[in-house]
């Protein structure tokens, strides 16, 4: 007979929401990007995203707050980096030993530049809020700029980032997977995606490689 999994408890959850939003406000001069703004509203949309697929909600919204810790040890890194901070974030939070290995793998699985079709609900869940963050049509606008100076790269370097990594999975249907985020919210995606195809084409004028280096 299967055994029902315990959820965990709202309370270890605001302990984890606490602690990570803690770790923002005093990093938040480095977290331009991926600060509180950032992960509250991963955290809200995965949520509502885990509740309409059927994956485990409680993980998933503890998956959506700790996803980026990376950020908070090393510029410009992958989920991996942060292993060791979200291990200790969950482990004092009071997270069960085996819900902090599935957030773990959910995390990793959830990476723009590594996901495929085939994952699990729950990181389907988690990928779809922060997929959809990427493609806001306010984010290149407002803050693409602050990527850039939290990660230290250039603008070419970064439109090369989201076009190699994002355009695929645009082109192959699973740039979102659930199918009311896609019918929603593809239109944005696809011109936020030809937006940065348009700048990587831009930069290969050298007019418009004198322009941005008299006004950067």
């Amino acid at each position: 007979m299967m055994r029902t999994r315990t959820r965990i408890p709202r309370s270890v959850i605001a302990d984890v929401e606490q602690r990570v939003r803690r770790l923002c406000e005093d990093l938040a001069a480095k977290l331009q990007f991926h600060g509180w703004h950032h992960v509250s509203f991963v955290r809200d949309k995965s949520v509502h995203f885990a509740e309409r697929n059927g994956a485990a909600v409680d993980v998933v919204e503890v998956a959506a707050l700790v996803h980026d810790l990376n950020y908070m040890v090393r510029r410009n890194s992958l989920p991996t980096d942060g292993a060791a901070l979200r291990r200790k974030v969950l482990f004092v939070a009071g997270v069960p030993l085996g819900d902090i290995e599935w957030i773990e793998r959910i995390v990793v699985e959830a990476e723009m530049r590594t996901r495929s079709r085939d994952i699990s609900l729950e990181a389907q869940a988690l990928s779809d809020a922060d997929t959809l963050f990427k493609a806001l049509p306010v984010t290149p606008v407002v803050l693409a700029h602050r990527y850039l100076q939290e990660n230290g790269i250039t603008l070419r370097e970064l439109a090369h980032k989201i076009v190699g990594e994002q355009v695929g999975k645009a082109d192959e249907g699973y740039y979102f997977y659930d199918a009311e985020a896609a019918a929603t919210y593809t239109k944005w995606a696809e011109a936020n995606l030809s937006l940065w195809r348009c700048i990587v084409e831009s930069l290969d004028d050298p007019c418009v490689e004198d322009l941005l280096t008299s006004v950067t």
